[in-house]
């Protein structure tokens, strides 16, 4: 599996650390990549600094929120 690929599992993992250990936890990305497992403190810090530039463009109004009612009524 390349280093760069995520499984849900994985993501669901990450999104529970980031909970638990928040920007005041001393080694927070050691900690994150523990409790993810398979990732490097370095691959878990990057996902995050990812997810934070997402989160910044779709804020910013630069990405639209998926319509996911358009979606269901054209099935």
């Amino acid at each position: 599996m390349a280093s760069n690929s995520w499984t849900a599992k994985q993501n669901k993992q990450f999104e529970k650390a980031l909970a638990l250990y928040d920007k005041d936890t001393p080694d927070r990305w050691q900690n994150v990549a523990k409790a993810v497992g398979g990732k490097s403190a370095e691959e878990v810090k990057r996902h995050y600094e990812i997810l934070v530039e997402d989160l910044k463009h779709i804020e910013s109004g630069r990405v639209p929120y998926p319509n996911y009612r358009s979606t269901e009524r054209n099935r």
